[in-house]
């Protein structure tokens, strides 16, 4: 029997249905060059707490993630792997996120379903969180298997395009990656929501544009954002409604091309690059800030407005010049960090500011000034003159 879809996009990339993942999977059809799935970890108690700057709280998922005997577990996992084995292409890929608590059960289950692991890759968080135990190191690291079947032996593999993205070098198995941020849950939460940059390097490492991607468990459907910001379809299950309104709600969202673009471009940043704060000024004014270490911009108007772009936190260096000529590169003293200072600071430096009541100010270490083979254009009309923040590698790369 076929099921309707709870939700399908205007072009069709990106389609949820609604329901019990195991009867869903029975009644949908399809061809899938890839399958990516975020199952239960089974880590929920019921009464497990964590240490919270000093306060106990509750932490439990819900009845589909309490812990489970390892029988128990290999039952749940080929349940759900089965049927997707079959909607999945000869040469297809899955991949499975877990912890020690399933990540073995899930590869049980799939040896036994006749797939072999091409790598496991370790996702390192550097922002976890604190660790139920005070008898344990502290968790830091998830776990994602990439499989296919024993017999494939051309799936896809976009070496080249893991490289452009990776500073020209191949990527390791170790991502180092931050948990979803602030920007990623403008629509809403889900409590086990994955970053974008961690199913952006999966889909671009495995699938081409114009491939579909099923997830069996799509929550807010990251998989499908992330799917369509690359240029994917998109199939997605869950049974709450909630989830499966605020997956249309992220979908809707990117459906402007304003935020499309933006979202990309968050998407596709590597969270290791680091930046450099470019700033022009004028001959006389440049030479005192490296006679002094100090460069200062202007903030904010009349109304004291103040924008700091994203990256800004990776910034550790700073290019002085004039109009674009006479680059001047040094490092940051302390990075991602500003001071805000009055001109009558400034004044005491030796400097004469004259278009804000405040600036940000930037100490770098003008004892040593720092080479570099390469100067990308920075000519562009007005913007020329105004500070912006580059990627470092935009004047070493060829």
């Amino acid at each position: 029997m076929m099921i309707e879809p709870y939700y399908s996009s205007q072009n069709c990339d990106f389609t949820l249905y609604q329901g019990d993942s195991f009867e869903v999977l029975h009644n949908i059809k399809g061809s899938f060059d890839m399958v990516f799935a975020d199952p239960p970890y089974f880590l929920s108690t019921g009464n497990g707490k964590v240490n919270v700057n000093g306060q106990y709280i509750k932490f439990d998922k819900g009845q589909w993630d309490r812990v489970r005997s390892r029988d128990e577990k290999d039952t749940f996992n080929r349940k759900w792997l089965e049927p997707c084995t079959k909607l999945l292409k000869p040469n297809g890929t899955i991949w499975i996120c877990g912890t020690y608590h399933n990540i073995f059960s899930v590869e049980k289950c799939l040896d036994e379903l006749g797939f072999k692991i091409i790598n496991m890759v370790v996702w390192q968080k550097p922002d976890p969180p604190v660790t139920l135990s005070d008898k344990r190191f502290n968790f830091c690291a998830e776990y994602l298997i990439w499989t296919t079947r024993r017999s494939s032996k051309d799936y896809t593999f976009n070496q080249d395009a893991l490289k452009a993205v990776n500073g020209g070098v191949y990527m390791q198995d170790v991502w180092k990656l931050s948990a979803a941020s602030a920007w990623e849950k403008l629509q809403g939460k889900h409590p086990t929501q994955k970053p974008l940059r961690l199913l952006y390097r999966a889909i671009l490492a495995s699938t081409n544009k114009g491939d579909i991607i099923l997830d069996p468990f799509t929550g807010s459907s990251t998989t499908g954002i992330a799917a369509n910001l690359l240029g994917r379809n998109f199939v997605g299950i869950d049974s709450s409604n909630e989830f499966l309104n605020l997956s249309i709600k992220r979908r809707e969202y990117i459906g402007e091309e304003l935020h499309f673009l933006e979202m990309k471009q968050r998407m596709e940043e590597d969270p290791e690059q680091v930046m450099v704060l470019v700033n022009h000024a004028r001959p006389e004014l440049k030479a005192k800030m490296l006679e002094t270490g100090i460069c200062y911009v202007r903030i904010g108007d009349s109304k004291g407005s103040v924008l700091v772009t994203y990256g800004f936190e990776r910034m550790q260096y700073v290019l002085l010049h004039t109009n674009g000529e006479d680059c001047h590169l040094f490092r940051l003293k302390s990075k991602g960090t500003f001071k805000i200072w009055s001109k009558e600071t400034l004044e005491v430096f030796g400097f004469h500011p004259k278009h804000s009541p405040y600036y940000a100010v930037f100490h770098f270490d003008n004892t040593f000034e720092i080479s570099f083979p390469k100067t990308p254009n920075l000519k562009n009309k007005i913007n020329t003159y105004r500070a912006r923040i580059r990627p470092l590698e935009d004047f070493f790369n060829d």
